[in-house]
């Protein structure tokens, strides 16, 4: 079954209040549909604020968190806004001996994009995707849209389609603990 976006969010898709940043230009050349959602960022808020503040599930809200293995390549892994990441984990899914999260000025390197507004589409070069394999089962997700504050909404089989990520099961909480 296929959902679509609410008519009164698809309405404000191409508005002048969606911000034009590498992200929405990646969206739209892979002419993907996506609603924005602008929130007053708030330093060290992330998803939880952003989800008290639009009235969305936490759950929903994907962080985009960059990572990096033992020898300093990044990599990005698309997590739940209510959830964690078990690095251990995450490194054995990905082939590597050890994850660790990036320092923000090199999270910013290698992506295009400030901490607190990371988006998976359009950074600055391709880099390796992982994705959290349960959001893929939920008929909508908010994402960063390449600026603090300001999320996109869109269906994850079209992040499947356009990033070709690679699901994997390493949310803290789950199983595969660290």
């Amino acid at each position: 079954m296929r959902f679509t976006i609410p008519a009164d969010e698809s309405i404000r898709i191409m508005t002048q209040n969606t911000p034009d940043t590498p992200a929405t230009r990646a969206l739209k050349a892979q002419r993907i549909a996506f609603a924005p959602y602008l929130y007053p960022y708030e330093e060290h808020g992330g998803a939880p604020f952003a989800a008290r503040f639009l009235n969305l599930p936490e759950h929903a809200v994907i962080k985009t968190l960059v990572m990096e293995n033992e020898t300093g390549k990044p990599l990005l892994i698309l997590m739940h806004g209510d959830r964690d990441v078990a690095t251990k984990q995450l490194a054995l899914a990905s082939g590597n001996r050890l994850i660790q999260p990036c320092k923000p000025q090199i999270a910013q390197k290698h992506t295009g994009y400030q901490v607190g507004g990371t988006s998976p589409f359009g950074t600055r070069k391709p880099l390796p995707i992982f994705i959290e394999r349960s959001i893929l089962d939920l008929p909508l997700i908010y994402l960063n849209g390449g600026k603090r504050g300001f999320l996109v909404a869109l269906h994850p089989h079209d992040l499947l389609r356009a990033l070709s990520p690679t699901p994997v099961t390493v949310a803290k909480g789950t199983a595969t603990d660290d």
